[in-house]
C-alpha cells in the first residue's frame, strides 16, 4: 500500500466524522453539558470512557487498513469516533476538529516503578500488579527530586505538520494542551504498596507526611513549569473522562496568550483512601491538595472512592465545582449534600457490562441515582469509565446506553 492509498483511507474517514461533527445534536449536548458544570440543572449528560476497544469490533468497523503508525493513530482515533456515533453515541459530542496534544518531556521522580505483574489477556491492558516498596526508608525518600519540564515544540509541528497534510481540507487540527491531573494516591503506592502505607498511616505519621508533601511540591513545580512553558489549556476534549466545557474558564481576567493554572481545571482523587476516616484523608490528602487547588480556576474531585463521609470538608474548598459519586457511596445522602452548589458527577457500576449483562440491576441504579438528584435539585451526569472487559460482548455497552436513555427519557 502507498502512502497516497494511506491519505485517502484517512480523509474517507474524516469527511464522515465530519457530517457527525455537523450534527446538530453536537451543539445540544455541548450547550448541556457546559450548562451542567456551569450548574443549571438539566437532563444529565451520558458519557462513556475508557473503553475496552480491544473487545468491541463489530464487523472489522475498527480494523486499520493504513501502513504507517502516523496515519494508523489518526485512523484508529477516527473509527473509534465513528464506532461510538453508530453503536454507543450517547451524549458523545464530535467536536470539529483533530486534537494533538502537545508534546513535553519530564525528567521524572528519580525512581522508576518496579513491579511484579500477571496478565490475563495479552489484549487488555488493565493487569495485575505486585509493587516493590521503594520508599521504606527516610534515606530512600530523599532521593526522590522534583521533576523539570520541558515543552517540545519541533515535535508539536512535525505532529501537525503530518495530520494537517493527511487530512487535507477535510478534518482540522488543533494543538491542544493539558488540563491538571494530579493523583498522588495513585503515584505513591506504585512506589511503596498499599499496605506499608495504610500501616504508615498510624505507625509513622511524619514518614508518610515527608512523602506526601514531596509530592505536592513537586506537582505544584511541575503544573508552573508548564504554565510557563505554555502547556495548559482552558478547554482540552476530556477533563478525566468528563466533558469539560464551561462559561466560567478562563479567569474573568484573561486576555489572550498563554492559558495560566488559574484558567483551568484542577482534577484530584485519592482513590486508596475509601478505607481510611475522613480525618485522615483531611490530614494525609487534602491539606496537601489546597495549596494546589487554590491555583487553578475550577475544581474536580473524587474517581472510583466513596466520598459521601467527606463531602463537608470537599464542599470548604472555594473553587470545587464537580464532585465524583460512586456506586459505593451513599447516592441519597450524596445528593443531599452536594444539592445544586456542585455537579454531581456520576460513575455506573462497570461490573453491570463485564459479564452476564444484569438489565434490572442497571434500571434500578439509574433509577435510584435520578431520583435522589431530581429531590435535591444537583446538575449531574452520567459517567460510565473504568470499562476494564465487556467479555468481548459489545452489546453489552450498547444495551447499558439504550437502558440508561429510555428511564432518563422518562423523567425528561
Amino acid at each position: 500500500m502507498t502512502i497516497q492509498q494511506d491519505y485517502t483511507i484517512i480523509r474517507e474517514l474524516a469527511k464522515k466524522y465530519m457530517e457527525i461533527a455537523a450534527n446538530e445534536k453536537n451543539c445540544e449536548r455541548y450547550q448541556r453539558a457546559k450548562g451542567i458544570n456551569d450548574l443549571k440543572a438539566a437532563r444529565p449528560i451520558v458519557w462513556l470512557d475508557e473503553i475496552p476497544w480491544h473487545e468491541m469490533d463489530i464487523d472489522e468497523a475498527l480494523l486499520c487498513q493504513c501502513q504507517s503508525a502516523e496515519a494508523i493513530e489518526i485512523e484508529t482515533w477516527l473509527r473509534r469516533q465513528l464506532y461510538r456515533w453508530t453503536h454507543i453515541q450517547a451524549d458523545m459530542v464530535a467536536e470539529p476538529a483533530y486534537r494533538i496534544a502537545k508534546a513535553y518531556d519530564s525528567t521524572g521522580i528519580g525512581m522508576e516503578v518496579l513491579e511484579d505483574i500477571i496478565i490475563t489477556d495479552a489484549s487488555n491492558h488493565i493487569i495485575s500488579h505486585h509493587y516493590k516498596d521503594q520508599l521504606e526508608t527516610e534515606e530512600q525518600a530523599d532521593k526522590l527530586t522534583i521533576p523539570t519540564i520541558t515543552a517540545r515544540p519541533e515535535l508539536d509541528r512535525k505532529k501537525v505538520d503530518f495530520a494537517s497534510e493527511i487530512l487535507g481540507e477535510v478534518l482540522p487540527v488543533r494543538l491542544t494542551g493539558y488540563l491538571s491531573y494530579h493523583a498522588p494516591w495513585d503515584e505513591i503506592p506504585r512506589l511503596r504498596g498499599v499496605e506499608p502505607i495504610l500501616m504508615d498511616m498510624v505507625d509513622r505519621p511524619e514518614h508518610l507526611h515527608k512523602i506526601r508533601k514531596f509530592f505536592m511540591d513537586a506537582g505544584l513545580s511541575t503544573y508552573e513549569q508548564m504554565e510557563q512553558q505554555g502547556l495548559l489549556d482552558v478547554e482540552a476534549s476530556s477533563l478525566h473522562c468528563t466533558p469539560p466545557y464551561t462559561d466560567d474558564l478562563p479567569a474573568a481576567d484573561y486576555s489572550g496568550g498563554s492559558i495560566r493554572m488559574k484558567d483551568t481545571w484542577f482534577r484530584g482523587m485519592a482513590q486508596m483512601f475509601s478505607t481510611v476516616s475522613p480525618q485522615m484523608f483531611k490530614e494525609f490528602e487534602l491539606d496537601y491538595m489546597k495549596p494546589l487547588m487554590e491555583r487553578f480556576g475550577l475544581c474536580y474531585y473524587g474517581c472510583c472512592e466513596p466520598l459521601d463521609d467527606r463531602l463537608d470538608l470537599l464542599k470548604k474548598i472555594p473553587n470545587m465545582r464537580k464532585i465524583g459519586v460512586t456506586p459505593w457511596a451513599n447516592i441519597r445522602s450524596s445528593a443531599e449534600q452536594i444539592g445544586n452548589e456542585f455537579v454531581f458527577a456520576f460513575k455506573p457500576n462497570p461490573a453491570l457490562v463485564g459479564g452476564i449483562l444484569d438489565e434490572e440491576a442497571i434500571r434500578r441504579e439509574t433509577i435510584t441515582t435520578i431520583e435522589a438528584c431530581l429531590a435535591y435539585g444537583c446538575p449531574y451526569e452520567f459517567v460510565l469509565k473504568d470499562i476494564s472487559t465487556v467479555s468481548y460482548k459489545p452489546q453489552n455497552l450498547i444495551r447499558w446506553v439504550q437502558i440508561v436513555e429510555s428511564v432518563l427519557d422518562t423523567y425528561y
